[in-house]
């Protein structure tokens, strides 16, 4: 008993030492009382989901999704005048966050999969994106076999990069590699001809397209790779708060909220540029508002 005594002392002081404490891992509502503030962790750049329009608040989709789960904390522990703090994360900082309890939720373009769940859980999903590519319009580029030779970028930290080294490897592309830090940066190297494609979540690649200065100069192509369900990423093993986002958020499907919330996004023009995606609901989408739930395909 002594030894475990010991080893759970050692534990707490390496959670200490790390930024976050077992009392927030193990508990958000408390934390989220004791502080009265929820923290929510955004992108800069992954629009229309959370993004800095004018470097003014997070704005988007997800973001607005994140705001109403902030509404229903609120009502649960009656606490009407809780703080939202906001931090910016990267793809490759958006997971520790969560797990160091530096935010409460991930509100972004952020995949719920087999992998990530040994570290985190997700909400029910609130969107499901198709991995496809943005190139030049005069690249001559259709579909994958078409980068043979090519200087393909991926943001770093994505799960599109484990997809392109596969098919990478399955069709001999011979593909140079590159590496963006975030999505804006990747998207920014195909506009000044460092790399000839960026391979995407399409729904991402799209709002790139529609925010640039010539849309016209880009386009959205190939195969899909994969259906990767977005979800708001929390902290594992604290059901009571997962119980509370999911009832929330089947609230907002059932009621109809989620689906004013995608037309406001997708169908509509959006800040800062008024630019209109035009993007219909997808049909996994479309039945996910039907039967909420968070089961997803790995």
């Amino acid at each position: 008993m002594k030894a475990v005594t010991r080893r759970m002392k050692f534990w707490t002081l390496c959670c200490i030492a790390s930024g976050f404490s077992p009392a927030i891992m193990a508990d958000t509502l408390s934390h989220i009382k004791e502080t009265q503030t929820v923290t929510i962790a955004h992108r800069e750049a992954s629009l229309p989901f959370s993004y800095l329009p004018d470097s003014k608040l997070p704005t988007g989709y997800a973001v607005d999704i994140c705001l109403k789960f902030v509404d229903a904390i609120k009502k649960e522990l009656k606490a009407p005048n809780l703080k939202v703090h906001y931090l910016l994360v990267t793809p490759s900082s958006r997971i520790p966050s969560i797990i160091e309890g530096k935010a409460d939720m991930e509100c972004g373009s952020t995949t719920n999969n087999a992998e990530r769940r040994k570290q985190v859980s997700f909400t029910i999903p609130h969107f499901f994106a198709s991995t496809r590519m943005l190139v030049r319009s005069d690249a001559g580029i259709k579909n994958w076999i078409d980068l043979k030779d090519k200087k393909v970028v991926t943001t770093k930290g994505t799960t599109t990069v484990k997809l392109l080294h596969e098919r990478d490897k399955a069709r001999s592309l011979n593909l140079r590699l590159l590496e963006g830090n975030d999505h804006a940066e990747s998207f920014s190297m195909v506009e000044k001809f460092q790399a000839d494609a960026f391979p995407m979540d399409d729904v991402l690649l799209y709002g790139f397209r529609a925010n640039s200065k010539d849309p016209e100069k880009f386009a959205v192509v190939g195969d899909s790779l994969s259906t990767e369900p977005y979800a708001v990423m929390l902290r594992k093993d604290d059901p009571a708060f997962k119980e509370l986002l999911d009832r929330e958020m089947a609230r907002m499907m059932n009621d109809g909220e989620l689906t004013k919330l995608y037309d406001k996004w997708f169908k509509k023009p959006i800040p800062p540029k008024g630019a209109n995606l035009n993007m219909p609901m997808g049909v996994l989408l479309r039945d996910t508002i039907r039967f909420p739930n968070d089961k997803v395909g790995d």
